[in-house]
């Protein structure tokens, strides 16, 4: 089982992803936010939640919000909110225990894009998307994004004979804008709109004296030596220059269509 398709391993870094992920994943939610009208009585599901970066945002409008999970511990996260009108539950996207057309509006933020099959997380968002609803999903491009992107590139260059790890199929399927609008239709979908959206990813030098936390999902990192991650964090110390932020654009499209 691949790091990424494993709930115990998003157990484990549930407490240190809401500090170092949540805050820039939560402006790419408030992009996919913008051009879909919420608010009270709007009934709002998300998928793969994470720590809830959609979820918080969206409940913000007044929406009744679902945030899903298959990872005990991000659920545990978005309950910790304690939001009134936010629901978190563990439940596997790829499997939907929900009824058909349910949500005004189902989202998901990264998430489906890293299931082991993502064509059924897009075919279930789209089964419990009420007819004339909305359909949100972002996706990275090929080479990802924030200490994901920054590890590749930096692996690549100190260490090139090492083989990197395959990206998900779901990001190498959907980082094509056209293939993505195919792939939104072919779920059951119609009217795909995919617009391009780069943020930088501001990495705080000082965290590098606790690498694991932020390459540790990464299975790039979990295949370096010692000496090889000393090097990677030696070769991201010297990108930075002596600031104390090391900004990392990351390129993200966003889906919208409707059912």
């Amino acid at each position: 089982m691949r790091g990424y398709e494993d709930p115990e391993r998003w157990d484990a870094v549930a407490r240190h992803y809401a500090t170092t992920a949540h805050p820039f994943t939560a402006r790419y939610a408030e992009a996919a936010l913008a051009g879909v009208g919420l608010g009270p009585g709007t009934r709002v599901l998300d998928v793969a939640a994470g720590t809830g970066a959609l979820a918080l945002a969206a409940a913000r409008t007044g929406a009744q919000v679902l945030a899903i999970d298959f990872s005990p511990g991000m659920v545990a996260r978005i309950v910790e909110a304690g939001l009134p009108n936010v629901e978190a539950r563990v439940m596997d996207g790829q499997a939907l225990d929900l009824p058909d057309g349910a949500f005004d509006a189902v989202f998901s933020i990264f998430g489906v894009i890293m299931f082991p099959d993502w064509r059924k997380g897009l075919s279930e968002m789209a089964r419990v998307t009420k007819a004339g609803g909305v359909g949100v999903v972002a996706t990275w491009q090929r080479g990802g994004a924030a200490t994901f992107l920054l590890l590749g590139e930096v692996r690549s260059r100190l260490f090139p004979e090492i083989e990197p790890m395959p990206m998900p199929e779901g990001v190498l399927a959907l980082s094509d804008p056209d293939d993505f609008a195919r792939a939104l239709k072919a779920a059951g979908y119609r009217d795909p709109q995919v617009t391009v959206v780069t943020h930088d990813y501001e990495l705080d030098v000082a965290a590098l004296d606790e690498p694991e936390a932020l390459f540790g999902m990464s299975q790039d990192w979990a295949r370096l030596s010692e000496a090889e991650r000393a090097a990677v964090v030696g070769e991201v110390r010297r990108m930075a220059e002596g600031r104390p932020v090391l900004p990392v654009p990351s390129t993200a499209l966003i889906g919208v269509a409707r059912r």
